[in-house]
């Protein structure tokens, strides 16, 4: 959309053309052009403050639309270009990118839980992490694009909440199971799959027709916000319970430790960054169940009231 304020009078340059100078925007080629330093706000001041040949005041009738705008200079005209549409451009790519990566991310973790079931159906729960691992692997790592999301403002959830999840579980999925092979056949590891799946089945679903329609179907609403007070308590409890069958296996293997004496002078024990994290599931926990709760509370309570 341009916005045009031209300038129809020849022969002699008027005082306000020739004032123009100064801010970079020649009126006339032949001075040349140097758009890149153009401060639009300085040239719209400074041209509010011309006089005409007869000593009045030039007045610029320029409407600012809201938008990105930028100013161009031409032999006697002078261009306001203003681009709202460019707003409605970049919600469509945003809302196109986050349907395609909840639903990708939906049919990962969807995987996850077919797989689990159908290892408890042919074989038992030592058999459910071998029949699961390359898309839980996916699927939950694909979650580090949540916190990204977070910081470059894409969705609303706080990175204070998104993080110490995601990396809670990132810890599980590539710090225990896949590190320490002997938790694998753990009863655990079924109870933290099915937890974590159902989950996220639901909540990439119901983010991903949000994104498609605008909204989600009251039934899905109510499942976002009210099975965590069941799966939140089996998931957490999962992962503590993995995290302390593997602490004996990490003794015993040295895997990750770094000892002395090396060129670094600098020891470290991956044991103690499991104690560690368990010690922050202490806090966390119920940090976070409170979070979703609150959540839950405000999300049902403005459904009804709809």
């Amino acid at each position: 959309m341009y916005v045009e304020h031209s300038y129809e009078k020849r022969g002699p340059l008027p005082q306000w053309q020739s004032s123009c100078k100064h801010l970079f925007c020649p009126c006339y080629p032949e001075d040349g052009y140097d758009l890149a330093n153009i401060d639009s706000k300085s040239l719209l001041l400074s041209m509010k403050k011309l006089q005409q040949p007869d000593g009045s005041q030039f007045r610029t009738p320029v409407t600012v639309t809201l938008g990105v705008f930028f100013l161009s200079a031409a032999p006697g005209v002078l261009f306001l270009s203003a681009a709202p549409e460019m707003a409605g451009v970049g919600s469509a790519v945003r809302r196109i990118y986050l349907a395609v990566y909840n639903w990708i991310v939906f049919a990962g973790w969807a995987q996850v839980l077919y797989y689990t079931i159908l290892a408890l159906w042919e074989s038992g729960h030592e058999d459910v992490y071998g029949a699961v691992e390359r898309p839980l692997q996916f699927a939950q790592t694909a979650a580090i694009m949540e916190i990204l999301h977070g910081l470059v403002g894409l969705v609303r959830s706080p990175v204070s909440a998104t993080l110490p999840q995601i990396g809670s579980r990132l810890f599980l999925t590539w710090g225990i199971l896949w590190s320490f092979p002997e938790t694998r056949s753990n009863i655990l590891v079924t109870s933290l799959v099915i937890s974590w799946s159902i989950t996220e089945i639901i909540r990439y679903s119901f983010f991903g027709m949000k994104e498609i329609f605008g909204f989600a179907p009251s039934w899905l609403l109510w499942l976002r916000y009210s099975t965590f007070m069941v799966l939140y308590p089996t998931g957490i409890s999962s992962e503590v319970g993995l995290i302390f069958a593997a602490l004996p296996h990490m003794m015993a293997s040295q895997r990750y430790c770094l000892r002395l004496p090396n060129k670094w002078n600098f020891s470290y024990d991956y044991s103690y960054t499991s104690i560690l994290a368990l010690a922050v599931y202490i806090p966390g926990s119920p940090h976070m169940f409170k979070y979703m709760l609150s959540q839950c509370k405000k999300a049902l309570s403005k459904s009804k009231t709809v």
